[in-house]
C-alpha cells in the first residue's frame, strides 16, 4: 500500500506562482510513475501532468503546458508540480496519483485517471484575480 500525502497549496494572485509537494511512502516510489491532476467545483478531474518513474518522459495536459513543470526526487520520495504564471481557471483541488507500472504503454494513458493505482486526498489551489 501506497499513501500519497500532496502540501502547498493555498492562495495565491493571478500570475504568480506555487508549488505542490507529493511526499510518498513505501520503498517502491521510484519504480512508480507518477501523475498530477485537478477537479474545480461542478467539474470532472482532469490531468495535469504526468512523469515516468526515471523523470526521463514528462507529459503535459495543453492548458498548463509552458506553465507548469513536474519533477521527481526518488531519493526524498517526493514529486512536485512547479506552477508558475497561474491563472483564476487553475484554481481547483490538485490531486497526487502514482502508477505502479513505471512508464505508460499507451499514447494518452498517462492523461487517464484509471491508470493510476494510488491517490492522495488533494490540496486547494486557488488563484485570485
Amino acid at each position: 500500500q501506497v499513501q500519497l500525502v500532496e502540501s502547498g497549496g493555498g492562495l495565491v494572485q493571478a500570475g504568480g506562482s506555487l508549488r505542490l509537494s507529493c511526499a510518498a511512502s513505501g520503498r517502491t516510489f521510484s519504480t512508480y510513475a507518477m501523475g498530477w491532476f485537478r477537479q474545480a467545483p461542478g467539474k470532472e478531474r482532469e490531468f495535469v501532468a504526468a512523469i515516468t518513474w526515471s523523470g526521463g518522459s514528462t507529459y503535459y495536459a495543453d492548458s498548463v503546458k509552458g506553465r507548469f513543470t513536474i519533477s521527481r526526487d526518488n531519493a526524498k520520495n517526493t514529486v512536485y508540480l512547479q506552477m508558475n504564471s497561474v491563472k483564476p481557471e487553475d484554481t481547483a483541488v490538485y490531486y497526487c496519483a502514482a502508477r505502479t507500472q513505471g512508464v505508460f504503454y499507451s499514447g494518452s494513458a498517462y492523461s487517464k485517471p484509471y491508470e493510476y493505482n494510488y491517490w492522495g486526498q488533494g490540496t486547494q489551489v486557488t488563484v485570485s484575480s
